[in-house]
C-alpha cells in the first residue's frame, strides 16, 4: 500500500510540474486570458456536467471485477462473459446511437445516458447473473453514448455559437476536456478506495456513481439547449446519394484514409478495453504477498499517468510542433511496446509501471481522437 502511495505521489508531482510548465508560458497565458475574456460561459456548464459522468463512470473503474470475483463470487470465465457482453452491447449500439442522437436530440441522448447508466450501476450492485447481464447490457450502451453524444453536443454548440469568432478553441476545449476527466479520474480512485474503506463493502462506488448521475441529469434539463446533427441539404443529399449509389459501407471502405483511421482506432481500442479486463488479475498473478491490493490507489496512478500524457498533447497541439499522424504513430507504436514488454512474467512494480506507460498512451490518444472528430464532415 505504501509503494503504491508513494508512486501516486511522484506521478502527481510530475502532473504538477507539466501543469505548471505549460500553463507558465508566455503564450498559454495570452490563450488563457483570451479564453477568460471570450463569453464561454455555457462551456462551463458542459464542463461540469463532462466532470460529473466522467466521475460516475471512473468511480467504478477500480472495484467492477473485485465486485464480482470477490463480493459476488462469480468465477472469472463468467467475469470474462459479462465483460464481453458490456463490450458487444457497446458495438452494437454504437451503430446507431450517433444517428438517433442526431435525429432526436444530442440533449436527449444525454439525458438518456443519465437514466441508463444508474440503471446499470443499480444492477450491477444486485449479486443475480441475470441481472448482472442486464447492467452489463445498459453499461454498454451507455459507454457508446458517452463517449459520442456529449462531444458531438459540444462542438455543435461551439459552432451554433460562434465561439471560434470569440477567442474560443476546440483543439483547447479538447485539451481542456481530457485534462479534466484525467484529474476527475484520480480523485474518482482515491475516493472509491476511501468509501470501500469506510463502508467495507464494492457496491458503495456505484451507489455514489447513480448519486452522480441524477445530479448531472438535472444540469443538462436545466442548463442545456438541444441541438441536432447537420442533415444538409435534401437536394444535395439526393443526388449525392444517387451518385453513390447509397452504399455507405463502400463509400467507407473505399476511401483509404478513413479505413486506415477505422482501423487504427478499433485496433487501440480494443486492446484498451482488453486492458480494462485484465489489469486486475495480472497485477495479482505477479503478487508475492497475500495482502490485497490497492485498487482505487493503482486505479489513480494509471489515470495520473494519462493526465501526465494529456498535459502533453496540449502543449504539442498549441505549438504545432508534430503533425497529427506522425502522433498517432508514435501512441501506437509505444502501446505495442506496452504489451510486448507485459507478456513475460515481471515484477509486480515493473508491471505496474509498463502499465501507467500504456495509460499515458490513452491519454494522449483521446483528446487526439476528438479532435479529428471535430474536423469530419
Amino acid at each position: 500500500m505504501v509503494t503504491y502511495q508513494a508512486n501516486l505521489a511522484a506521478l502527481l508531482a510530475l502532473c504538477a510540474a507539466l501543469f505548471a510548465a505549460h500553463y507558465k508560458s508566455p503564450k498559454q497565458n495570452l490563450a488563457t486570458k483570451a479564453s477568460k475574456a471570450s463569453p464561454e460561459a455555457s462551456q462551463h456548464s458542459f464542463l461540469l456536467v463532462y466532470a460529473l459522468v466522467m466521475a460516475a463512470d471512473w468511480l467504478q473503474g477500480p472495484f467492477l471485477y473485485s465486485l464480482y470475483t470477490e463480493e459476488h463470487g462469480i468465477p472469472s470465465s463468467l467475469v470474462s462473459t459479462l465483460f464481453t457482453t458490456g463490450f458487444l452491447s457497446g458495438a452494437a449500439s454504437g451503430y446507431f446511437t450517433g444517428s438517433t442522437a442526431d435525429r432526436r436530440g444530442r440533449k436527449a441522448a444525454c439525458l438518456f445516458f443519465c437514466a441508463a447508466y444508474s440503471l446499470s450501476c443499480l444492477a450491477t450492485m444486485v449479486p443475480s447473473i441475470p441481472i448482472l447481464f442486464v447492467g452489463r447490457v445498459l453499461g454498454g450502451v451507455s459507454t457508446s453514448l458517452l463517449f459520442s453524444v456529449f462531444d458531438s453536443w459540444m462542438v455543435t454548440d461551439f459552432h451554433d455559437r460562434e465561439l471560434a469568432k470569440k477567442g474560443g478553441e476546440l483543439p483547447r476545449t479538447f485539451g481542456t476536456m481530457s485534462t479534466l476527466n484525467s484529474v476527475v479520474a484520480i480523485a474518482s480512485g482515491v475516493v472509491s478506495e476511501w468509501l470501500v474503506t469506510v463502508t467495507g463493502t464494492r457496491k458503495t462506488p456505484f451507489a455514489a456513481s447513480v448519486v452522480l448521475l441524477g445530479v448531472a441529469f438535472w444540469l443538462i434539463a436545466v442548463q442545456w439547449d438541444e441541438n441536432y446533427g447537420d442533415t444538409g441539404d435534401k437536394k444535395v443529399e439526393a443526388q449525392q446519394k444517387q451518385r453513390t449509389g447509397g452504399n455507405k459501407l463502400w463509400n467507407t471502405l473505399s476511401n483509404t484514409r478513413v479505413l486506415s483511421l477505422g482501423l487504427a482506432s478499433t485496433m487501440f481500442e480494443g486492446s484498451m478495453y482488453l486492458f480494462v479486463f485484465y489489469w486486475t488479475p495480472a497485477l495479482r498473478s505477479t503478487q508475492t504477498t497475500a495482502t490485497g491490493l490497492p485498487y482505487g490507489v493503482i486505479f489513480a496512478s494509471f489515470m495520473a499517468s494519462a493526465l501526465a500524457a494529456s498535459l502533453a498533447f496540449n502543449t504539442i497541439a498549441s505549438s504545432h510542433i508534430v503533425r497529427y499522424s506522425t502522433l498517432l504513430i508514435a501512441i501506437l507504436a509505444t502501446a505495442n511496446i506496452c504489451f510486448f514488454l507485459s507478456i513475460s512474467p515481471k515484477s509486480e512494480q515493473s508491471t505496474f509501471w509498463i502499465f501507467c506507460l500504456f495509460e499515458a498512451t490513452v491519454g494522449m490518444y483521446w483528446p487526439w481522437m476528438s479532435l479529428l472528430n471535430s474536423d469530419a464532415p
